[in-house]
This record gives structure tokens, C-alpha cells and sequence, in this order.
């Protein structure tokens, strides 16, 4: 439900991270014979490399029982050249290159309260191979690795701080922004656990009974994974190993390192959404912070009623059920801090320091602008609270946008198509969001601007240099070409979560080479978990390091969210445009 389900509101079957499923770990890292025009000339590195994948990356083992595999040590890779939207890659950029601003990029860290009565892990559980409902194209309502979503967190902080200047310009990062989905289900604990986790506080990512794990993989049911060494399908038919003590130290409290750069905050569809799909309805609220947890309907009738009993959001027929039937529920520790949180909630808890202004925390806004030199960043709301998990934005925040773009270029294209000049000073554009502009379809509710209309906009000022979002779990890097006017485009830059594999970050690095061109240097950035946790339980970094294999062993389809060589360590090269 989480990775996220399709939607009558949304015209594509499914989402991007449900159209790669089925496809083998590695099949998308077959090499650039097929890209040609696309140089492998790495550029030259002027800061640091060590802890980035231009030096080491991790790949998948060999298959060993129930085709289970460890993650390995594997070479590093060098920076691509694309020159989609035109610009000579000329020898002499290198020597004339100027820094313009280089930040860390994060996205879709989903931590995730895994005992939460909220969740729907049965949904998932319907959707196994030879299960329920088969093919049913659901997924993400439970992963074995969704206990561990705090110490991935953590080894991804102490990753970035590690990298003291960008790879390629020697800059250090001037902040680091969390485009979304930091949290997975709305609840006020997820949302405290990371902006904790980036604050470098004391984190205690236990809720309910703080003596006694609760949630489904301390159930008899065997379609779960049981660490503790019970006997269930994914140890016996998928080859997961048993890792006494893990519920424990999954939930033992640590203190956060916190990130050495400022960070900025991004709402996600699943800050904004139950399970990233569902409006906050009265009847969520209630599950969230009761002692009711649903387990797994066990007929397609049950399922559909239980269904239709959540989206009419009838709290009364739920305690019905209850009573009537208790092989549908299960009693848990009820847990005030599991409560739901509006948007404006959700901005209060970040406050001012973390992109947020003082105009959000009045308006419940989401949307703001930054500035960082000659860049001015631009922070999308793309989050539809009507429901699912496909985005788009509305009227008043696409006039606002309009606005913003107008105001900082000296030459644009009209909606006319006639050049618009004006005596302003330049800047240049980075926009930051949720959504990817393919996932900007979600029309629900009426007066919606989708993705389209947007990049429509956004081609009128060849000043926008740069879109850069998450959602799909994918690395990914599109080109959007001007079709009239100045030569270019813009650049969208979409990166891995750090919930599904391979759990990956990325530094960004922007360049003016002082020869008609602008250069992003995109770099893929692993956790500091070591590749093996070596059965250590007692540090951030070894869970973080047992996550990263369990997310590459879910026996569902797997989702391979490296992207292709030329969607992960890149140089993107576009005209500059002024």
C-alpha cells in the first residue's frame, strides 16, 4: 500500500517503482553500449571521494539457499558525461569551473513506527506469490527491513558528514534536503524519531509496550519474518537467516550524531497521508492510537469488507468487528504518541530551522522559497490530501511558483511565446519536491495542476536549471528539452529511498565552466554501514547494514532502485543560461 497503490485519479496503471518489479538485481547496470553519444570521461575530483561510490560500490552476491543473498564490496564507478540538452563538453572546463552551490540530497528515509496498529501489513501478505490475491500490484504495507528504519537513518548521516567538500568542485555542501516521505505513516513519533535523527538527539524508535515488541513479526502468523528463530515461509522457502535479538536492539535507544550541514525539510505524500495514501479520517486516528490492530482478513470477502469498512472511514463498524470478529484484530499497548498529524502539525513540529517559515506556520503552507548565492531554490507542496499516492500541486501554489520564476528573470518566454524582458537580476532555479513530475497526476478534488502543466511553466525560463524530487525510489536522471526559444532545458534528478534497496543518497554539485555551459555533478552516496553486519546488533551502522540486505532479499518482486549507470554518478551539461 505503501510503494504506492494505483488510483482511479491516476491514468498510468502503476507507479514507476511498481513498473520495475520482476526485473533482475543487476539487469539495470548492463553498461552505456546502448546510450551512445554518452561519453564516460570522468571529470577531474577535487574533494572527497572515499565513502562515495566513484570508489566503492555494493552489489548482490551469489544466490545461496532460497536464493538469499549477501551484499558485497564492488568497484566504483566515474561520472558520466550527458549532454542531452546540448553544450560542448570542452577540455578547458575542468581548469575554468566555478562553484555555484553543492548540497546533499535525501529522500523517502520512511521511518517507520513498525508497531503501529495504523499500518496494514496484511495487505502486503495478500499480495505474495501463490497468496490471496496473487498478482494483486500492492506493496510496501510490510518489509522485513521496517524495523530498522532509524539506524539507516542515522548511517546516512554519518555518511554525509563524512564528506567534508563535494568530489568535484572541493566545496563543502552548503545544506543537505530531505525531499519528502521522511516519515512513513503521518504519526507524530515517526515524525519526531527523524527530525531527531537529523538534529543528533537522543532517539528511542519504540512505541506501545516499551518492554515487549508487539508488532507482526512477534506473531504466529508464518507469513512473516521471525528473527527470533520461529519457524515462517521467508526462513524456510527465501533463505532469511535467523537473527536472535534483533526485535531488542532494533528498538534500544541511541544517540543521533545529527548532521554537520543545516538541512531542510520537504512534505511528503507520506507525512500528508495515511500509509502515503489514505485522508486523515477520523476512523485512522482512532486505530492509530488504540488498542485494536488489524491482522489479515482470511477470505476476499473479509478482505472487502474490511476495505470498505476503512475508505467509508466507519469507526462504529470497526468496533463491531471487534467484538464479532477477533481473528481479524489483535489487542496492542495504545500509544498517544502514534497520533496523526495535519500539515500544519507537521510544519509546527520542524518549526523555522529547517526551511519552514514563519508564513507556513500561519498559513499551514508547505511551499517556500531559499536562496544560496546566486541560486534561489524553490520548494514544492506536492502532496494531495484528497487521497493516493500520486501528487500534483494547486492554483494558489502554481501562481506563487509563476510568480517566484517572473521575479528572477531578466528573459522569458510569455504564455504567448513573445520573449519578456525585464530589468531584474538573474538567478539561477533549483526546485525541490516530492513527486516526480510523471508521478504529478493526481487530480482528485478538483483546481489540481499536474505535472505537465508544470514543466509547460517551467521551460518558459530558461533560468531553471534543475528539478530534483524522490517518490519513485528510483535513481533516475531525465532530460526536459526546450521545444521553442533558447537552447537547453532543464535537468530532474530523482533518488533512491533509503527504505528499499539499494538505500542510497546523492551530493549535488553545480557549476558554471565559464564557457556558455553549467555543469550538476550528481554523485550517489551509500550509508556508512559496512557491507556485512557480521552479526553485530550493538551499533546504528551494522542494523543499518542488515537492513540494506534484507531490503535486497523482500521475496516479493523485488524493486531494484539503482537506476542505470547513467542515472546514478553523473556530469549533466545544459547552456547557461545567461
Amino acid at each position: 500500500m505503501t510503494r504506492d497503490t494505483p488510483s482511479e485519479a491516476t491514468p498510468r496503471a502503476l507507479p514507476r517503482r511498481n513498473l520495475l518489479k520482476g526485473v533482475a538485481f543487476g539487469a539495470l547496470t548492463s553498461g552505456l553500449a546502448a546510450f551512445p553519444g554518452r561519453s564516460a570521461a570522468a571529470p577531474a575530483l577535487r574533494g572527497t571521494v572515499e565513502g562515495t561510490t566513484l570508489v566503492r560500490t555494493l552489489k548482490l552476491g551469489k544466490p545461496g539457499r532460497g536464493g538469499y543473498r549477501k551484499v558485497v564490496a564492488g568497484p566504483g564507478e566515474p561520472h558520466i558525461v550527458r549532454d542531452d540538452l546540448g553544450g560542448a563538453a570542452s577540455a578547458g572546463r575542468v581548469s575554468k569551473r566555478r562553484e555555484l552551490l553543492s548540497f546533499v540530497h535525501l529522500t523517502d528515509v520512511h521511518v517507520i513506527d513498525a508497531q503501529s496498529p495504523a499500518r496494514v501489513e496484511y495487505v502486503d501478505r495478500l499480495s505474495d506469490p501463490g497468496g490471496l490475491l496473487k498478482s494483486f500490484p500492492v506493496t510496501g504495507g510490510y518489509r522485513p527491513q521496517e524495523l530498522l528504519t532509524t539506524q539507516v537513518a542515522e548511517s546516512m548521516v554519518r555518511a554525509v558528514n563524512r564528506i567534508e567538500r563535494g568530489p568535484v568542485l572541493g566545496a563543502p555542501p552548503a545544506f543537505t534536503i530531505n525531499t519528502g516521505d521522511a516519515a512513513d505513516n503521518a504519526q507524530y513519533n515517526e515524525v519526531r524519531w527523524v527530525i531527531d535523527v537529523l538534529d543528533g538527539k537522543r532517539v528511542r524508535p519504540d512505541s506501545g509496550d516499551l518492554g515487549r515488541y508487539e508488532g507482526v513479526m512477534a506473531w504466529g502468523d508464518p507469513r512473516y519474518w521471525h528473527p527470533n528463530g520461529d519457524d515462517d515461509l521467508p526462513k524456510g522457502k527465501y533463505g532469511f537467516p535467523t537473527v536472535p535479538g534483533l526485535l531488542e536492539s532494533a528498538h534500544a535507544p541511541f544517540t543521533a550524531t545529527g548532521l554537520k550541514t543545516p538541512w531542510l525539510a520537504v512534505y511528503g505524500n507520506h507525512e500528508a497521508l495515511v500509509q502515503g495514501n489514505l485522508p486523515l479520517l477520523p476512523v485512522f486516528q482512532a486505530l492509530a492510537v488504540g488498542n485494536v490492530k488489524i491482522t489479515a482478513p482470511v477470505s476476499d470477502a473479509e478482505r472487502r469488507e474490511v476495505a470498505d469498512i476503512l475508505r467509508k472511514g466507519d469507526d462504529a463498524a470497526i468496533k463491531r468487528l471487534t467484538e464479532s470478529r477477533s481473528q481479524v484484530f489483535r489487542k496492542v499497548t495504545p500509544d498517544a504518541g502514534r497520533r496523526l498529524l495535519s500539515r500544519a502539525e507537521v510544519i509546527r513540529e520542524h518549526g523555522t530551522h529547517h526551511g519552514y517559515t514563519a508564513a507556513n506556520l500561519k498559513d499551514g503552507t508547505a511551499y517556500y522559497a531559499f536562496d544560496r548565492g546566486v541560486v534561489r531554490g524553490l520548494v514544492l507542496d506536492t502532496c494531495n490530501s484528497a487521497g493516493y499516492s500520486e501528487g500534483s500541486i494547486d492554483r494558489a501554489q502554481f501562481a506563487w511558483l509563476e510568480r517566484e520564476l517572473v521575479q528572477g528573470s531578466s528573459s522569458y518566454l510569455g504564455a504567448d511565446g513573445e520573449t519578456v524582458r525585464r530589468k531584474t537580476a538573474d538567478r539561477l532555479f533549483i526546485l525541490f519536491s516530492h513527486h516526480t513530475i510523471e508521478t504529478l497526476t493526481n487530480g482528485l478534488g478538483g483546481g489540481r495542476v499536474l505535472g505537465g502543466e508544470i514543466e509547460e511553466l517551467l521551460l518558459r525560463f530558461p533560468n531553471v536549471v534543475l528539478w530534483v524530487n524522490g517518490h519513485t525510489h528510483v535513481n533516475e536522471v531525465i532530460p526536459h528539452r526546450r521545444k521553442s526559444g533558447p537552447k537547453g532545458g532543464f535537468w530532474e534528478v530523482s533518488t533512491a529511498a533509503h527504505i528499499d534497496w539499494p538505500q542510497q543518497s546523492r551530493i549535488l554539485e553545480v557549476a558554471d565552466n565559464r564557457d556558455g555551459t553549467l555543469s550538476v555533478f550528481a554523485t550517489v552516496l551509500d550509508s556508512a554501514a559496512p557491507a556485512s553486519h557480521g552479526g553485530r546488533l550493538d551499533d546504528p551502522d551494522r542494523l543499518a547494514s542488515l537492513s540494506r540486505e534484507l531490503s535486497a532479499n523482500d521475496w516479493q518482486p523485488h524493486l531494484d532502485g539503482s537506476g542505470r549507470p547513467e542515472d546514478r554518478n553523473v556530469e549533466l551539461l545544459l547552456p547557461a543560461p545567461f
